[in-house]
């Protein structure tokens, strides 16, 4: 449902965990890359015909590697922030894990199939790549670093690499040191570009919710670079301006996107128009009162004409296809038999024997990004078979968590509400009995100002019961809150009980998310 007339825009384009974004022009279409962590399948690749709308078009890893390191939950671990670019007849995409190094990953189209990945650059504390290559063919690689592994942080390393990303061919060198800059903080995810003879690094610093976004340049690769700052909250709603992406347009029109830490919500993806000074340096948004950019929440679209069709991929999904929809993705990398989507209108999870009452430790907890707009999700679940402790339901999942479902005990099944808040013990919030076997409707409503509720009824047009009230909802390590579903048994049990989930859908409260944008922006005067 759009929430802006044609041809105009509100921000963020993407409200929900789409996080350290990058994005090129490939042709005729947008295609831009986001981190996924420990999630499987990872490194989402998205596409666009416009800027505005996106929609997942595949993911470059089916695995997170290696593979069998990632079958547990290794929560903020796994895929940082990846790099885009073509080179050739490829896709290429440079990726970091931070205890392990950085890899590559090809393909011929956003669709896929994408390469298996090979190493690059071996080393821990290695990340946010972003690959060159210069006119005279020789490729180069711009990297950070994370002081938790490296010990070292808020440093731009570039070194030569091979044409063809195989190895290193030279020597690293620290061409910026955020310690030697006034203020700079936590310097990392910079973007590397060449324009009209002079190299150009993006990237923020400062902090990930309370900085800015820098650009440097210089005549030659290595440096000597000079900066500033081209991008900052001021006196905007929308904090930290994080690391992004320049893209063009076949007309010549230069565009920014970054992310923004919404808190519950992840790293939501904002677009910024972008022009260059008589100077020579890049303006983003619009140009505060110091010559600063602040970001705009409302603008006119790269294309003209388009309509804005929501503000994220649609999470929906009636389970009629004979896979998993690529909004979904598992918290390790799955067993085969943990989903059965059988094409049915219905999902089959397995409730897999695990010793971890601990939902926030289940790698077969099945997830989707929680959207930072306001909305009504609503599932149905049967638990028809299962020893006592056997359970499944719906679960807004983050470093705090509550669920909702069906739970299996000594006196037959049970409707069961579940909430683990700062502690390590999970507590029963709600415990109601049924009759017997049933099927039950649930709905999770989320306010997108960071709380939730959870309901349920039975399919006969009983009144809704709410379970959980005022949940709220806490980001992951390094994410936003997840939606998702699971089923659990009790160790010692087989793995053939399985739950059966009815269609997801996700019903966007449109007209109430553009008022809430619409009421910050306001008092800021960033509507262009």
């Amino acid at each position: 449902m759009t929430t802006t007339p044609p041809g105009r825009y509100l921000n963020p384009v993407l409200d929900a965990d789409w996080p350290d974004p990058d994005v090129i022009r490939d042709g005729d279409i947008y295609v831009m890359v986001v981190s996924s962590f420990n999630r499987a399948p990872g490194l989402p690749v998205l596409t666009s015909p416009d800027l505005v709308n996106w929609a997942v078009a595949s993911h470059a890893l089916a695995a997170v590697p290696p593979v069998d390191h990632f079958t547990l939950p290794r929560h903020g671990d796994g895929v940082w922030a990846p790099a885009i670019r073509r080179h050739g007849d490829d896709l290429v995409i440079v990726y970091p894990d931070p205890d392990h190094g950085i890899f590559t990953t090809r393909a011929t189209s956003a669709a896929g199939p994408w390469s298996e990945p090979t190493l690059l650059l071996a080393g821990s504390g290695l990340i946010d790549p972003c690959p060159l290559w210069d006119d005279d063919g020789r490729a180069y690689l711009v990297h950070g670093w994370a002081a938790s592994r490296a010990g070292v942080k808020n440093q731009l390393t570039v070194v030569e690499v091979a044409p063809d990303l195989s190895r290193p061919i030279g020597r690293p060198r620290t061409v910026i040191d955020g310690d030697a800059l006034p203020g700079y903080t936590t310097l990392e995810g910079p973007k590397f570009y060449k324009r009209d003879g002079w190299y150009w690094i993006f990237a923020p610093a400062g902090g990930v919710s309370t900085g800015w976004q820098s650009v440097f340049r210089s005549r030659d690769v290595f440096g000597p670079y000079s900066g500033r700052i081209v991008l900052a909250q001021g006196d905007t709603p929308i904090n930290g301006a994080h690391q992004g992406a320049w893209v063009d347009t076949a007309d010549g029109a230069d565009w920014f996107l970054h992310f923004q830490d919404r808190g519950a919500y992840g790293r939501v993806v904002h677009l910024q128009p972008m022009a260059w000074d008589d100077d020579g340096w890049p303006v983003l948004g619009e140009s505060g009162p110091d010559g600063v950019g602040r970001p705009v929440l409302e603008h006119e679209t790269p294309v003209p004409g388009t309509v804005q069709a929501g503000h994220g991929p649609d999470g929906s999904d009636d389970f009629t296809a004979a896979g998993l929809g690529p909004q979904w993705h598992w918290q390790a990398n799955p067993a085969p038999h943990w989903a059965h989507p059988d094409g049915s209108g219905s999902l089959a999870l397995a409730a897999v024997p695990a010793d971890r009452g601990d939902l926030r430790r289940l790698g077969n907890v099945l997830g989707q990004v929680l959207p930072g707009q306001p909305l009504t999700a609503t599932t149905s679940l049967s638990l028809p078979d299962g020893v006592p402790g056997t359970r499944a339901g719906l679960v807004v999942l983050g470093q705090a968590y509550c669920w909702l479902g069906l739970e299996h005990t000594d006196d037959g099944v049970t409707v069961a509400a579940g909430r683990l808040l700062d502690g390590v013990t999970e507590e029963r919030v709600h415990r109601s009995d049924l009759p017997g076997p049933a099927t039950i409707e649930i709905r999770l409503t989320s306010d997108g100002t960071g709380t939730a509720d959870l309901a349920y009824r039975l399919p006969d047009g009983a009144d809704w019961v709410r379970a959980v009230g005022g949940f709220e909802v806490r980001p992951g390590r390094w994410i936003g809150a997840e939606l998702g579903l699971f089923a659990v048994a009790p160790v010692g049990t087989d793995d053939g009980t399985r739950a059966r989930f009815g269609p997801v859908t996700l019903s966007m409260h449109a007209a109430t998310y553009a008022a809430q944008v619409r009421a910050n922006a306001s008092t800021t005067g960033v509507i262009a």
